[in-house]
C-alpha cells in the first residue's frame, strides 16, 4: 500500500486547506488516520476514520475545525481544515491502520505517506 498525501500549502490564519491522501485499493477495509509533526515536536494524532466512513475521532485541538472523510471508490481520504491557526503548522501525514476502525494510536498504523507541509501565517 502506497499513500500519497497532497494539498498542503501556505495560508493565513483563519484560512482553509483540504488535504488528500490516495491509498491503494488494499487499504479500503482499513481505518485511516492523519497525524502531524511540527518542528522540534513529537508526532501527534489529528483525526481518524473507520473503513466505512464511521468511527470518526479527532484531537481536542482540532475538534470542530477539521473534518475527516473518505471516498472508498477513489480510495482517498480527506482532511478538511478550516479556521487554521499558526499552531496548526506542521508536516501532515496520512496513515493506514492494521485495523478496520480509526484510532489515535500511532502504533496501530502500518503504512505511512510521505507527508505534506502545512504552514499557517499569523
Amino acid at each position: 500500500v502506497q499513500l500519497q498525501a497532497s494539498g498542503g500549502g501556505l495560508v493565513h490564519s483563519g484560512g482553509s486547506l483540504r488535504l488528500s491522501c490516495v491509498a491503494g485499493r488494499t487499504s479500503s477495509n482499513n481505518g485511516m488516520g492523519w497525524f502531524r509533526q511540527a518542528p522540534g515536536k513529537e508526532r501527534e494524532f489529528v483525526a481518524a476514520i473507520g473503513w466505512n466512513g464511521g468511527n470518526r475521532n479527532y484531537a481536542d485541538s482540532v475538534q470542530g475545525r477539521f473534518t475527516i472523510s473518505r471516498d472508498r471508490v477513489r480510495n482517498t481520504v480527506y482532511l478538511q481544515m478550516n479556521s487554521l491557526k499558526p499552531e496548526d503548522t506542521a508536516v501532515y501525514y496520512c496513515a493506514a491502520s492494521r485495523y478496520a476502525v480509526g484510532s489515535s494510536e500511532a502504533g496501530h498504523y502500518t503504512k505511512w505517506g510521505q507527508g505534506t507541509q502545512v504552514t499557517v501565517s499569523s
